[in-house]
């Protein structure tokens, strides 16, 4: 009896947990239904993908995409349609929004605001606070719930928490893996006169190296002591890798793009507060650590942190301009291009991109290429070589830091559950966005 699918992406490269091959991808009702030679069976449409490869679909565990809040640079449509245009086919979004994401009333908001119109699957994070922290076992296992996310510097109001007895008391209350944004906020307050106005350059002076080792320690040691799985965000120093690789019992950790790939002084000679985040971008050196934690396996996953604020906005002298840039949409370009200049394996930049988040956050059916998952594909030309520009951004805000950059490996295809919403370089299909699931909600 002929197999009958509803899509065959046919004579693809498949890159997945179990190596490399060729191979076809069968689906069907929006999950993989058969892998191999499917060349006697039919399907409503077969996709050629002859001198393509095919990837688990990328997972992006870190973006702001500003809704509710300051949309006028960002919302759940227009930076999932980022995502897509970049090869991302799920994204988990940050809780700094207005109103904060801190209660189920606001998470169940974002669910509403995101459901059939987001471009690719999501999940949000929720807030951890002094307030709520009581309450943080329930909340991290609400519908779409990503976990709890603290920051313990760089954030305002109640979802600053920098202060041991506070992450400690998060953490008595977790059971998933709570995430956080490790940056020491009492030596940020105490070094804010080493900001030079009107130079970006003076930023990863103020919030040095000691902020994030000091931070990230304190951290860990709360962790074990309380027995809970944490994640620390964007490893920005190469004196955290080695610290971090001593206590990977508990604690996962991500690196981003922009620390893999640009380096102070010249990121800001040349983009100045363009290139301004936190944590920092910093030097050579810095970068030269946070890939060796992803050489060694020390990194678990890839996030891009995106983050956008108009031009005009970043026009603004430094330090009144604020942090933040676009990376949705370049992070799996960008992470190509490494691949192909020998930095990682592809089946690395897999692992740190669709079976990492997958093992360290409990994803439900996300994250391989294998049959009863679903059909979250990320499809790319590894040999495509194209010039990244602003006109070719889909964020609202419109620029990249990496305008004019020429990278080797390009997404050709987006798929979310079976249907190809992004196909050489144009929305195909609108994807009716739904919540990621996990094993532990």
């Amino acid at each position: 009896m002929t197999q009958t699918f509803d899509r065959i992406f046919r004579h693809g490269e498949i890159v997945n947990h179990d190596g490399r091959h060729q191979g076809d991808v069968g689906v069907k009702d929006g999950r993989i239904t058969a892998l191999g030679d499917l060349s006697q069976a039919s399907a409503g449409e077969v996709v050629d993908c002859t001198g393509l490869t095919i990837l688990p679909g990328v997972i992006d565990s870190q973006v702001h995409f500003r809704e509710p809040g300051p949309t006028h640079k960002e919302d759940l449509e227009s930076g999932s349609r980022a995502a897509v245009m970049g090869g991302v086919t799920a994204v988990f979004e940050m809780p700094n929004t207005d109103p904060l994401t801190i209660s189920p009333e606001t998470l169940a908001d974002k669910v509403k605001r995101g459901q059939h119109r987001m471009h690719c699957d999501f999940a949000f994070w929720v807030g951890g606070t002094r307030e709520n922290a009581r309450h943080v076992g329930e909340l991290e296992r609400l519908p779409a719930a990503a976990g709890i996310k603290v920051f313990m510097g760089s954030s305002t109001g109640s979802l600053l928490v920098e202060d041991d007895e506070g992450v400690r008391e998060i953490l008595r209350y977790t059971r998933r893996r709570a995430a956080f944004h490790s940056e020491d906020e009492y030596r940020l307050r105490e070094r804010r006169d080493l900001r030079v106005p009107g130079d970006a350059s003076s930023h990863p002076v103020w919030r040095d190296v000691e902020a994030a080792l000091n931070c990230t320690r304190r951290l860990v040691g709360i962790a074990e002591e309380t027995g809970a799985p944490i994640h620390v965000l964007h490893i920005s120093t190469a004196e955290e890798i080695p610290f971090l690789a001593e206590h990977k019992r508990l604690v996962t950790c991500e690196a981003t793009p922009h620390h893999l790939t640009l380096a102070g002084p010249e990121a800001y000679e040349k983009l100045g507060t363009l290139v301004q985040m936190n944590p920092p971008v910093r030097d050579a050196h810095a970068r030269n650590g946070v890939w060796h934690g992803v050489q060694q396996g020390i990194v678990d996953v890839l996030g891009s942190d995106h983050a956008p604020h108009t031009l005009e906005e970043k026009a603004k002298p430094y330090p009144e301009s604020p942090s933040g840039m676009t990376g949705v949409q370049t992070l799996v370009p960008l992470m190509l291009d490494h691949v192909n200049k020998g930095r990682l394996s592809l089946e690395r930049f897999v692992d740190l991109s669709s079976h990492g988040p997958n093992r360290i956050f409990g994803i439900a059916g996300k994250g391989r290429i294998a049959v009863g998952y679903d059909a979250d594909l990320t499809i790319v030309d590894m040999k495509r070589q194209e010039t990244i520009r602003n006109e070719w951004i889909a964020s609202k805000c419109g620029w990249t830091p990496y305008q004019g950059m020429t990278v080797t490996g390009w997404p050709v295809g987006t798929i979310v559950r079976g249907a190809r919403v992004m196909w050489e370089g144009s929305l195909d299909e609108h994807s009716r966005g739904e919540p990621v699931k996990f094993w532990t909600a």
